[in-house]
């Protein structure tokens, strides 16, 4: 069978809004089958149909059916957006994309003839890395856009910047602070548009996140991750995807920098997965699969540096606290890391730290983000 043909089964994930066709990506296909490159059989992947020689087109690897929003094409705006079944599917077409580069196979160019423009109002070494070289990879081109070359808000209004890059790109990543940014792009560009970053969230770093603990448990639901820290972004989109995967989520951090209210209650009484706030790491993290970090004092947040540092007091994730969670637990960090701060040196570099697989992943759950929303 033609690889461009592999999918042609699919259901339709977004358009079928029948809750009992979406209960399980894996549960559109059979197990035990192989993705072929040049030959060799590399990883064993349950979402593939049947052998795909290098001979074939590789355009329609675990292709997702296309969703349509008001405009005609799909944003990745927040993980809640979506159903569970669709975002287990862009988490299992990571894996194999994953694989593919890492193969080396290099004719896989599915955004060959696209480019990205990519909004920098926030600098970023993970963002704009994994974004342009994951859409090189995959043949795009991509254009970087910092902080001086738009000035989004204040020298050009947002909706003119949406419609007048939509003219020259196929596809839009902003990093911002004001969440009304985002949705502000969304709603006036003719292309899709993936949040890169904003005050409020941070979609595409809990795929990855999402991706790594899949990797190295081997499941998401069923899990205990706990924050420890500052109730920033971070949380808020752990906080979406627990409203639609079920695992259980803990945020333990310094009263008065809890999590948004709102987002908390949200995820609360979707009753999807268990939710805790709470103020004490060592009984947070009792049980922990992952024991997840981030800095105390995010950017725009600098001036409160000295203020958040004796304030977090206690919430540092040292060599102790990784020995109350127990010896399976895995360490996190979505980095930048302050190391001595809010996590000591011994910590990152322990044998149970997958920090840099996780920012690995970045790209690669990207991709597959990508794939999905410009839908090839």
């Amino acid at each position: 069978m033609a690889a461009n043909a592999l999918f042609s089964q699919l259901p339709s994930i977004e358009s079928t809004r029948d809750p009992s066709s979406l209960s399980s990506a894996s549960s559109f296909y059979p197990s035990g089958q192989s993705l072929q490159l040049t030959g060799v059989s590399l990883v064993s992947f349950p979402s593939i149909r049947q052998r795909v020689s290098c001979q074939a087109s590789f355009s329609a690897i675990s292709s997702p059916s296309s969703s349509v929003n008001g405009k005609g094409l799909k944003d990745f705006l927040h993980i809640n957006d979506f159903e569970k079944a669709t975002i287990l599917n862009i988490l299992e077409r990571a894996k194999e994309i994953k694989a593919l580069i890492k193969s080396g196979e290099r004719t896989y160019l599915p955004f060959k003839g696209k480019t990205m423009a990519m909004i920098f109002a926030k600098p970023s070494m993970r963002t704009r890395v994994s974004f342009e070289t994951g859409f090189n990879l995959l043949g795009g081109h991509a254009v970087y856009l910092g902080p001086d070359d738009i000035q989004m808000g204040k020298r050009e209004e947002t909706r003119d910047v949406a419609r007048v890059l939509s003219g020259y790109n196929d596809v839009i990543m902003a990093r911002v602070f004001a969440h009304q940014d985002i949705l502000d792009l969304a709603k006036y560009a003719t292309v899709p548009v993936i949040n890169g970053l904003t005050d409020y969230n941070h979609p595409c770093q809990i795929m990855a996140d999402a991706l790594t603990i899949i990797e190295h448990i081997g499941q998401l639901e069923g899990t205990k991750v706990v924050y420890v820290g500052d109730g920033n972004n971070i949380v808020h989109s752990w906080l979406l995807l627990a409203s639609i995967v079920p695992f259980h989520f803990v945020c333990a951090c310094p009263k008065g920098f809890e999590p948004d209210q709102e987002t908390v209650k949200k995820a609360q009484q979707t009753g999807v997965s268990k939710i805790e706030i709470i103020h004490d790491p060592k009984e947070a993290v009792i049980g922990a699969d992952v024991v997840y970090s981030d800095v105390w004092a995010s950017m725009g947040q600098k001036e409160e540096a000295a203020y958040r540092h004796q304030v977090f007091q206690g919430f540092q994730v040292d060599e102790e606290l990784m020995k109350v969670a127990g010896p399976k637990a895995y360490f996190m960090h979505c980095l930048p890391a302050e190391r001595g701060v809010e996590v000591t040196d011994g910590v990152i570099e322990a044998p149970n730290s997958i920090v840099f697989p996780q920012a690995e992943n970045r790209m690669h759950a990207q991709n597959a983000i990508m794939l999905h929303v410009l839908g090839v």
